[in-house]
């Protein structure tokens, strides 16, 4: 038999081997690295972005602390401090390094000048099990033809929907009758609200969400059964995605026992809608859009694939529900903030189409929303200071370069390495003095009224270049009209802030929503 010694020898060689060859290999990644980094930058003419001060090897910032301040809605504030102090574009360590960047001269490179040198990256993986593959996770040849689809159902006369919305807004108004006056959260009633608007858009069919029994209403017979179910199945399966998206490449450890039962809810509810379109031919769907526009109706003429009609319709629905929501929230935490500016904004619209005894809701349209000036103030001014998606991430296909962020000035282009991923930060665009102004964190609708403010991409409520959203005249027309009908019947707003916090705390998911919600009171 062997003796002791000899297998502690047997053993000790072999563990320095293998710490030896570990050694090696690493020494031969990094001098690899080395090298390929210096000679991309001597093709490119480049430098890189400086990596955020203070960080660590592998996190740049302890990761227990960022996901406190991401749950207590304070990790957009901490981003936008580190912007202040070390300037527009760094390098950040998330167990992988990453480029982020709040230059508009970044981001306009990234999604128009140079879009063919970025894609979506992971997102397909992380959405997929909810989304599918669709306009919003698609990359190259199927994005191309998925917006294609998409583009002509967002023509002009088919987003001027404001008829539509009046049964959505009643039901909103009745919610708001219940509280006599009391403060209550708005956000809530606001994101039930673009559910049952977006639904009845995309599918025909409302979720009826609004309707229940505390405002002695109940849906429609012939509604889908799991209403109620879906509603908080899509919230919980969106706030996963979110995580995985913030997960980067470990998304796939982010997979809760809850996410493939949320999904199929969500799902059943799709199929539900299709499966029904499907039956219908071509000369049954030419007569149902006689009666009004129905996206579902308008897509099932160009694919009866029931997967790609699911795909594209959730697709739709989650890159424009919570937008919309999170939108009008904002907008009402901060007319109740700002009563002056509020009477200005209320003045104009009893001016354009009279109060609610003295309107008629069929003149509110596309075409006359457009022209009330003050409101566009206000919902850019909403738009600037929260943006509807406040981060958003790119993927470097191939070698590339950005035109700002490095040498001693910080204002030198930088390398940017294939499989490098770049964040890039509207939230601290829209509120940089440089192209704002020093009272650039004041709500101050006004300053859309100076011919000198040109903020060109320092403006992105809807992205911008190829990918820009092909929603956004939907989304301004529905918020302008809900906005005008809420002033007209509730003249009277006040704010219940409990927080007493400002800025307010902000939950950052794929969209913006306020951590305390918006509490108000309107009679």
């Amino acid at each position: 038999m062997l003796s002791d010694n000899f297998k502690s020898r047997v053993s000790q060689l072999t563990w320095e081997g293998v710490l030896l060859y570990a050694i090696g290999v690493l020494t031969l990644y990094f001098t690899y690295r080395f090298i390929r980094k210096t000679t991309l930058k001597y093709k490119f003419g480049v430098t890189e972005a400086r990596l955020l001060p203070k960080s660590y090897p592998f996190f740049s910032r302890n990761p227990y602390t960022f996901l406190c301040l991401k749950r207590d809605g304070l990790v957009l504030a901490e981003v936008l401090k580190f912007m202040r102090l070390y300037g527009h574009t760094w390098k950040a360590n998330l167990g992988h390094q990453i480029v982020v960047t709040a230059d508009p001269e970044n981001i306009k490179s990234i999604l128009a000048t140079q879009f063919n040198d970025f894609v979506m990256g992971l997102r397909l993986s992380q959405f997929r099990p909810l989304l599918g593959e669709g306009v919003f996770t698609l990359d190259g040849h199927g994005w191309k033809q998925s917006r294609a689809m998409l583009r002509p159902n967002f023509s002009r006369e088919k987003v001027a929907h404001t008829q539509s919305l009046e049964f959505h807004v009643q039901n909103l108004s009745k919610h708001i009758r219940k509280h006599n006056g009391q403060p209550f959260d708005i956000q809530e009633y606001f994101f039930r609200y673009t559910v049952d608007t977006s639904t009845e858009f995309l599918f025909g069919h409302s979720l009826y969400g609004l309707m229940d029994e505390t405002i002695g209403e109940t849906p429609p017979e012939g509604s889908f059964r799991g209403s109620g179910n879906f509603y908080e199945s899509f919230n919980i399966s969106q706030e996963i995605c979110a995580s995985r998206a913030w997960a980067q490449n470990l998304y796939y450890f982010v997979n809760p026992r809850n996410f493939k039962a949320n999904n199929k809810i969500v799902h059943e509810f799709a199929d539900f809608y299709i499966s029904k379109a499907l039956q219908y031919d071509d000369n049954v769907l030419q007569d149902k859009s006689k009666e009004g526009y129905i996206f579902l109706y308008e897509l099932v003429k160009e694919t009866r694939n029931p997967t790609v009609l699911r795909d594209q319709l959730l697709n739709i629905m989650i890159a424009g529900r919570d937008t919309t929501a999170g939108l009008l929230s904002m907008f009402f935490f901060e007319m109740s903030r700002n009563p002056d500016i509020f009477a200005k904004l209320k003045e104009e619209i009893y001016r354009e189409f009279g109060t609610y005894d003295m309107c008629d809701p069929e003149d509110i349209t596309f075409e006359s929303l457009k022209k009330s000036e003050y409101l566009k103030w206000c919902i850019n001014e909403t738009l600037r200071m929260y943006p509807n998606v406040p981060l958003n991430f790119r993927c470097a296909k191939r070698d590339t370069t950005l035109p700002r962020g490095g040498g001693k000035d910080l204002q030198q282009p930088i390398l940017i390495e294939k499989g490098t991923v770049v964040a890039y930060i509207i939230s601290a665009t829209h509120r940089d003095p440089q192209y704002y102004g020093k009272d650039s964190e004041v709500f101050r609708p006004e300053r859309w009224g100076d011919k000198d403010l040109k903020p060109g991409w320092a403006f992105l409520p809807f992205n911008g270049g190829p990918r820009i959203c092909l929603g956004q005249q939907f989304a301004l027309t529905e918020a302008s009209y809900t906005i005008v009908r809420l002033l007209q019947m509730f003249p009277n707003l006040v704010n219940e802030d409990k927080s007493k916090q400002y800025p307010p705390r902000i939950h950052a998911q794929l969209t913006l929503s306020l951590t305390d919600g918006a509490h108000v009171r309107m009679f």
